[in-house]
């Protein structure tokens, strides 16, 4: 059965060293050092990486190991660089975006791409992001869950969600810069606990702040099965009846109702999460997504669905249908 998997990260294997460049910050590049790949920030090692980080053709020989059609390709997160001066941001994105097409290009039957925009500055991550839609022929964006500690659902960012409304985007949020990660850095807390929260903060800014309702259209997935939010909406839709003058001062639509308005990918790594996500969410807004490359990913993507003996019409819709509802807009 055809599978396509919207989460999932690519960078080049060589790029600038922005840091030089620019002038200051940490910005991330790429250095090959014996024979390992070696995400540097600044000058020390971030992150070690394998050659599927930036290699499409081993990236194709393990999609066709693990029977993925198609890979949905966005940047790391890391790789934001949100917290740059808004030109110098931009010029990072255009590199990853421009990096994202080419491969598309030369493998469009594996490959589609996700672009990247500078939205610590709206009005240039609207630039970026019809150039992604119109010249790259992107469907749409990676966004991470806040901007520099700024909630997504914050005044500022609306004009970006209504030109996405309007160019027909598709926007994947992962976060990243999660909540609390100074305080809970050992046993890799961020990763296990931030993240699903962070993912939660964001959905729950969207719906509280209005965006869904000021732009119906707007087709957004969210990482890692929504997070933490298909599990803690029994407590957040309470606070929101019982402390209306606190929750429901910008919009006053439980937030329960949102409820099939966006998509998550499948990744939550266990059969009783996943049957409770797919009651909430229903079962037309789950996709499959993987986080290839990296280890807290699925290291087969779709195992966990084709494991719980779902019927075929459900599998197809989990697997790919699902997919291209929410990247071609067919919801």
């Amino acid at each position: 059965m055809t599978r396509i998997d919207i989460h999932t990260h690519i960078m080049p294997d060589k790029m600038p060293n922005w840091t030089e460049k620019f002038g200051y910050g940490g910005f991330i590049h790429l250095e090959h050092r014996n024979c390992k790949a070696c995400m540097m920030k600044g000058d020390k090692v971030f992150r070690v990486v394998d050659s599927n980080t930036f290699d499409a053709g081993i990236r194709i020989e393990e999609c066709r190991a693990a029977n993925v059609h198609q890979q949905v390709l966005s940047t790391i997160p890391v790789l934001f660089n949100y917290w740059a001066k808004p030109a110098d941001a931009l010029d990072t994105s255009r590199f990853f975006n421009d990096h994202i097409a080419q491969t598309v290009s030369n493998h469009p039957q594996s490959f589609i791409g996700l672009g990247t925009v500078p939205l610590q500055d709206v009005d240039l991550s609207i630039k970026e992001m019809e150039r992604c839609l119109h010249e790259l022929k992107m469907p749409g964006l990676e966004i991470g869950t806040n901007v520099n500690g700024k909630n997504l659902g914050e005044p500022e960012f609306m004009p970006f969600f209504e030109a996405a409304e309007k160019n027909n985007c598709a926007l994947f949020v992962h976060p990243w810069e999660m909540m609390g990660e100074k305080d809970m850095e050992k046993y890799w807390l961020p990763w296990l606990v931030g993240m699903p929260a962070e993912t939660c903060r964001a959905i729950c800014s969207l719906i509280f702040s209005g965006v869904f309702e000021k732009f119906p259209k707007l087709r957004i997935a969210f990482a890692h099965g929504g997070g933490s939010f298909p599990y803690t909406l029994g407590r957040i839709e309470h606070g929101f009846n019982v402390r209306p003058d606190l929750v429901q001062i910008d919009n006053t639509v439980n937030p329960r109702d949102y409820l099939g308005r966006f998509w998550v990918d499948s990744l939550v790594h266990d059969a009783p999460a996943f049957r409770f996500m797919m009651n909430m969410t229903g079962e037309d807004k789950i996709c499959l997504g993987s986080d290839y490359p990296f280890p807290l990913g699925e290291h087969i993507p779709g195992q966990l669905i084709e494991s719980m003996e779902l019927p075929l019409a459900t599998r197809e819709k989990l697997l790919y249908k699902n997919a291209l509802d929410w990247l071609n807009g067919k919801n």
